[in-house]
C-alpha cells in the first residue's frame, strides 16, 4: 500500500466503495487522514463495514468539514450530468480528485531520493496490452516494476515507493479527468477514436481528458504519441510546438523520419540518421496483428525513455506472454479455435481482432456504444456467420442483414454452442471469435466476467465432447 500524504488530520469524503474507493480509504487512513465513506449501493457499504470502516451518509453530512472528495472514476463528473456528490462538493468549495491524483501528490511530496519513475499510458485501445508489455520489458531488464491503475491492481494498493521503483500505470479518461498534478517521466497516448462520449460530452472533451496525461512534463521527460489517427497527429503537432520534452511518434502504418514504427511486422527505430530494424514482431506469438505492432512500438519507445538498453527491450518483446481477454486463445476443439477478445468494448477495438483473421465466426453484442458496428462494414465479408448477444443483438442483426449471415443467440453460452456447431460442420480450420464491439454491462459486471463466461462455455463444450467420446 502507498500511504497518502498531505491530508494528515483532515477528513476526506470518499464516494464509490468498489476497488478504487476502498483502496483510497485504506491509503488515506494509513497516511493519517480521516475518511467519510459512502456508496449508493447497500451491498458495497456493507463490504466496507465488514472491513472495519465507518459509513457516513454524505447526503446528510456537513460538507464544510471535508478537505476533499475522493471520487471513484466510474462516477460521472460532468456528463451526462454531474453526480450529486460532485454538485455538493462544488457548492461547498470542496476539491474533487481521484486515486491517481492522490498518488501523484504523494510522489510530489516525497524526498527526491525516494521518488520513483512513472510511466503513464492512455489511449482508446491497446492500453492494457501496452501497460503489461512495458512492465514485462522493465522486469526483464531487472527493474523493480509495479503495474497498476486501470489494469489489475489499483495504484494505491501497489507496494510503497522508493527511488529505484518504476510504476507503470494504465490510465483511463475517467481517471485522467480527476488528475491534475501527475508528472509522468514517460507518457503515452497510443491512439484516439470516439469512445465514452456519453461521459465527456463530445470528442473535444474526450481528447482533452486524454491530453491531461502530458501535463507537467518538461525537459528530460518523454512523450510517446501514436500518429496513425488524425487526433494523435494533432496532439503530436501541438506538443512538438511546445518543444520541451523528447517526443517520439509511433506508427504501425507508415515509415517515418523520426520515431518508432512497424511495417509488415518489422519494428524500426528511427532515432539516428537512418532507421534501424530492431525486431521481427511476426516472431512474437503474443503480439499478432497491426494493432499489437503499434503496442510493441510504443512499449519499445517507452523503455528507451526509461534508459533501458534498446536491444534488451527488443528481445523482451519476443517473450511477452500476452494478456487474458485480448485475442487470447482459450481452447481448440478439433479444427475449431476459440479466441477471447472480450476487451473489445467498442467497434474500433473489435476491428483490430477482426482484421487479424481472413474468415471467422463472430460472437458480438452487449451494451451498444455510440455508432454501433456501422464502421466495421468493410470487414463484414470476413464474417462467415455472426452470433449476436445482449441488448445490441436486434440492432446488429439489422446492420448485418444482406451483408453477413447472422442469428440472435441471446447469451454467450448459446452463441458459443451454435458457432462451434456451424464451424465444426464446415470441416475446415476455423476461428470462433468473441470480439463484442460493445460494453458488457447489460449481462456482466465487466469485460473480464464476459470473457470468463466465454472460456467456461468453451470448457463446457470440451467436457461434453469428451463425455460423448468416452461413452
Amino acid at each position: 500500500m502507498i500511504p497518502v500524504r498531505g491530508f494528515e488530520g483532515k477528513t476526506v469524503a470518499v464516494f464509490g466503495l468498489a476497488r478504487t474507493g476502498l483502496a483510497a480509504a485504506r491509503a488515506l487512513t494509513a497516511g493519517g487522514a480521516k475518511v467519510a465513506l459512502w456508496d449508493d449501493k447497500p451491498a458495497t457499504r456493507d463490504a466496507a463495514v465488514a472491513e472495519g470502516f465507518e459509513i457516513t451518509d454524505l447526503a446528510a453530512a456537513d460538507w464544510s468539514q471535508f478537505a476533499a472528495l475522493m471520487l471513484s472514476p466510474g462516477v460521472p463528473l460532468t456528463h451526462p450530468k454531474p453526480h450529486w456528490t460532485v454538485e455538493q462538493a462544488r457548492a461547498s468549495g470542496v476539491e474533487i480528485l481521484g486515486d491517481i491524483e492522490l498518488f501523484a501528490r504523494t510522489v510530489n511530496a516525497a524526498p527526491e531520493h525516494k521518488r520513483p519513475r512513472i510511466v503513464a499510458i492512455t489511449g482508446t485501445n491497446g492500453k492494457s496490452t501496452t501497460t503489461a508489455l512495458i512492465g514485462h520489458i522493465c522486469a526483464e531488464a531487472g527493474r523493480d516494476v509495479r503495474i497498476g491503475g486501470n489494469i489489475g491492481t489499483g495504484v494505491l494498493s501497489l507496494d510503497d515507493m522508493h527511488g529505484g521503483a518504476v510504476y507503470v500505470l494504465e490510465l483511463s479518461s475517467y481517471q485522467l479527468d480527476l488528475t491534475s498534478s501527475l508528472h509522468a517521466d514517460v507518457a503515452l497516448i497510443l491512439n484516439v477514436s470516439p469512445d465514452h462520449l456519453e461521459r465527456h460530452g463530445d470528442m473535444e472533451g474526450y481528447v482533452a481528458a486524454k491530453k491531461r496525461i502530458l501535463s507537467n512534463q518538461d525537459r528530460g521527460d518523454t512523450a510517446v504519441i501514436g500518429v496513425d489517427d488524425a487526433w494523435g497527429q494533432r496532439i503530436c503537432t501541438e506538443i512538438t510546438a511546445a518543444n520541451r520534452r523528447t517526443i517520439v511518434p509511433i506508427s504501425a502504418n507508415k515509415a517515418m523520419s523520426r520515431g518508432v514504427y512497424a511495417l509488415d511486422g518489422l519494428l524500426y527505430d528511427a532515432a539516428g540518421e537512418r532507421a534501424t530494424q530492431v525486431a521481427d514482431l511476426k516472431r512474437a506469438r503474443s503480439l499478432p496483428g497491426r494493432h499489437n505492432w503499434q503496442n510493441a512500438a510504443a512499449a519499445y519507445a517507452a523503455a528507451k525513455g526509461l534508459g533501458i538498453d534498446p536491444a534488451a527491450a527488443a528481445r523482451a518483446l519476443m517473450t511477452f506472454p500476452g494478456l487474458a481477454h485480448r485475442m487470447e486463445t482459450v481452447g481448440t476443439l478439433g479444427k475449431v479455435r476459440f479466441v477471447n477478445d472480450s476487451k473489445a468494448t467498442n467497434a474500433d477495438a473489435a476491428r483490430q481482432a477482426m482484421s487479424s483473421y481472413p474468415k471467422f465466426y463472430w460472437i458480438a453484442g452487449g451494451q451498444p456504444k455510440t455508432g454501433g458496428i456501422d464502421d466495421l462494414a468493410d470487414l463484414f465479408p470476413r464474417v462467415i456467420k455472426a452470433y449476436l448477444v445482449g441488448e445490441a443483438a436486434p440492432a446488429f442483426a439489422d446492420v448485418l442483414q444482406g451483408k453477413a449471415a447472422a442469428v440472435q443467440s441471446g447469451t454467450i453460452a448459446a452463441a458459443v454452442e451454435a458457432a462451434y456447431r456451424d464451424a465444426a460442420q464446415s470441416g475446415k480450420d476455423a476461428i470462433v471469435l468473441l470480439s463484442p464491439a460493445c460494453a458488457s454491462f447489460d449481462q456482466f459486471a465487466d469485460f473480464e466476467a464476459r470473457g470468463e463466461a466465454f472460456r467456461a462455455a468453451v470448457a463446457a463444450l470440451a467436457a461434453g465432447k469428451t463425455t460423448e467420446a468416452s461413452a
